[in-house]
């Protein structure tokens, strides 16, 4: 029998229990929270490397947050939303299931967790959404102690990693935790509550060239994630495949915030995070309402809306294998192809040939057939996630996504 370990088994866990929340998830790392924008798109790093992009994505995760009361916010019960304690506890527990549980042999869970209930209060695969808000979770004291001791523990099975060993389990909890800060600034902005004081919050605006039609002139290509590829490559993009495209062409850019009220002004319906004042549109960015900034990505769009776009100006979106071609094939004319917002494409969310799910099963299997792909990643999202094979996925009615779009010509 293994017994549970309290959060407390070492001085350093019962010190940290009188430290400010904040303070006490990330002892002694100085905290970087640098945006796409300054941030090299390539593959994951190795020994300390990784043990530092796992600080920082756990700083970050905080610092998104960290402006709030979160022991006196009340967070109403959305769909589209989690109790931020909530959200945290999960980003620890995956981070121990999957670094630290996870018996790679039989699939199953080698120990319990530190956390006494922590797998009835954190899976999110088994705990319903709506009863988030009801459970009895641990006070604020527990709930960092909790988080510092996974961190830890994690750090330390790293560092005893042999030379060459798998470190797959540790970079999957690190993009767990990577999107889940994203997500946690989508929370945020439906919320109306404040931005965090990070960088890489909101879409740059674009170059003040006009829109240009890029032609290409198809062919076959290879989509998909080739084996042994340096980056992590998550199940649904498993494995490289041939696809044959015919010619086609893509804008040089998304469409802007500028372009897509004059589709308002002429009677499409207004996004729910705009308002009129007087003469102008004003948009708003957490909790602020600002002027609307005409050259900038048009954000938070459904698929919907994106289509209903698409059906004003005569344009259509492209499939997924027409934005992955335009993206590896790309000769400099396409501009913020990745990191600036998410893009919906026309494609159905469905799996690759010879399709298996990966050992977290319940990342891709379930939302196939009815959510559809977007690409590219947004401002928020961590530029060691970003790579033009990376595929999100989303319901068609969701707009509250960093998500715009661009256009083909039908």
């Amino acid at each position: 029998m293994i017994l549970q370990r309290p959060c407390n088994i070492s001085a350093h866990r019962a010190a940290v229990r009188q430290l400010p929340l904040f303070a006490v998830l990330v002892p002694g790392v100085t905290m970087h929270t640098t945006g796409l924008a300054s941030e090299p798109i390539g593959p994951l790093y190795k020994g300390d490397d990784l043990a530092e992009c796992l600080r920082d994505a756990r700083a970050r995760t905080l610092a998104i947050y960290s402006h709030l009361d979160l022991a006196s916010l009340e967070v109403p019960c959305l769909p589209l939303v989690n109790p931020p304690r909530w959200e945290w506890g999960h980003i620890a527990w995956f981070q121990e299931l999957w670094c630290l549980r996870h018996d790679t042999t039989s699939g199953g869970r080698a120990r319990a967790s530190i956390l006494a209930g922590a797998d009835a209060l954190f899976d999110s695969s088994a705990v319903a959404h709506d009863s988030r808000w009801s459970l009895e979770l641990p006070p604020g004291a527990g709930l960092s102690g909790y988080m510092a001791a996974t961190l830890a523990d994690t750090l330390e099975a790293l560092r005893a990693l042999p030379a060459g060993g798998d470190d797959y389990f540790f970079r999957l909890a690190l993009l767990h935790e990577d999107m889940h800060g994203e997500a946690l600034l989508m929370t945020l902005q439906t919320l109306a509550l404040p931005g965090p004081a990070i960088p890489a919050v909101g879409p740059a605006p674009s170059a003040l060239r006009p829109a240009a039609d890029i032609a290409f002139a198809g062919g076959e290509f290879t989509m998909g994630s080739t084996r042994g590829a340096a980056r992590f490559v998550f199940d649904n993009e498993q494995w490289a495949h041939p696809v044959r495209i015919a010619p086609f062409a893509i804008s040089s850019r998304t469409v802007t915030q500028g372009e897509f009220a004059a589709f308002v002004e002429d009677g499409g319906a207004a996004p729910a995070h705009w308002r009129r004042a007087q003469v102008a549109w004003l948009a708003r960015r957490f909790d602020r309402w600002e002027s609307l900034d005409p050259d900038a990505p048009m954000v938070h769009v459904s698929l919907t809306q994106a289509n209903a776009y698409c059906e004003w100006a005569g344009r259509r979106l492209p499939t997924e294998a027409q934005w992955e071609f335009a993206a590896v094939h790309n000769r400099g004319e396409l501009e913020q192809l990745t990191g600036g917002v998410w893009q919906w494409t026309s494609t159905a969310f469905e799996p690759y040939p010879g399709f298996v799910p990966g050992p977290y099963r319940e990342y891709s299997a379930p939302w196939f057939g009815n959510h559809f792909v977007l690409r590219g990643g947004s401002f928020a999202t961590r530029g060691r996630l970003v790579h033009p094979r990376l595929r999100n996925f989303y319901l068609p009615g969701r707009s509250d996504m960093f998500a715009g779009f661009r256009t083909c010509p039908v």
